[in-house]
């Protein structure tokens, strides 16, 4: 199998933090693009079509936010949000807007190779077609077509709430997603009585996934939402 490198669009005024992200995509044989601007983002992302976009918030011309909306008009290409803006608001309300994943500065160049190869894995999937009616992520299987899960060849006992909300994090693993986004696509609704249901189901399913191992499979974003790690 080919080991294809994507094409990553860096989005960041800043010089030294655009010069660190550049030498660390270079040094590990990606293809990238630069813009400094939100105007000149939205013009590379349309013309060149990136694989991956690398976001700062704080751009000189534009709120990095409306980047991804404008973005997200057109496009589902993985946004990575990397911004000094650590408030729970400002990750709910980029990740509200369409952006996959959110990193704070400063980062380590471990952190943002390690989410790099989380939307890859992602891209992979999806560039294959078709998604498998069957999902494997360590010692957990689901298979959509029978609506079974299984750990370690063990069926789970769970609610069909409890299933949903597998099936929702399973079919985004590696994205956060936020507590909005969940309740909306699982209730259809987003009021403050299903985001306090919502923790009560994922304490449960928590426990039914991670009983008898010390294998967590899903990550607890305080204030924002879950993600579904990737095990090896």
């Amino acid at each position: 199998m080919v080991n294809h490198k994507p094409l990553i669009l860096v989005v960041e005024d800043d010089t030294p933090v655009r010069n660190l992200m550049t030498v660390t995509l270079k040094t590990n044989d990606y293809k990238f693009l630069t813009a400094q601007s939100g105007n000149a983002a939205i013009m590379e992302a349309s013309s060149h079509n990136p694989d991956i976009v690398l976001l700062d918030l704080g751009l000189p011309d534009m709120d990095g936010v409306e980047v991804i909306k404008k973005i997200r008009t057109w496009s589902n290409m993985p946004i990575i949000v990397i911004s000094a803006r650590s408030e729970d608001s400002d990750k709910i309300e980029a990740l509200d807007a369409g952006a996959d994943d959110y990193l704070t500065k400063p980062f380590s160049v471990e952190e943002l190779l390690a989410r790099l190869r989380v939307i890859q894995r992602r891209l992979a999937v999806m560039q294959t077609g078709t998604q498998s009616s069957v999902f494997q992520n360590g010692k957990l299987t689901v298979d959509y077509a029978a609506g079974c899960a299984y750990i370690d060849g063990d069926e789970m006992h769970l609610t069909p709430m409890e299933y949903k909300l597998l099936c929702l994090l399973a079919q985004n693993v590696g994205k956060v997603l936020t507590h909005t986004f969940i309740t909306s696509k699982v209730w259809g609704s987003s009021m403050e009585s299903d985001v306090a249901s919502l923790r009560v189901f994922m304490a449960t399913l928590r426990k039914k996934l991670e009983a008898g191992g010390e294998m967590q499979y899903i990550q607890t974003h305080i204030g924002i939402g879950y993600r579904m790690l990737k095990v090896e």
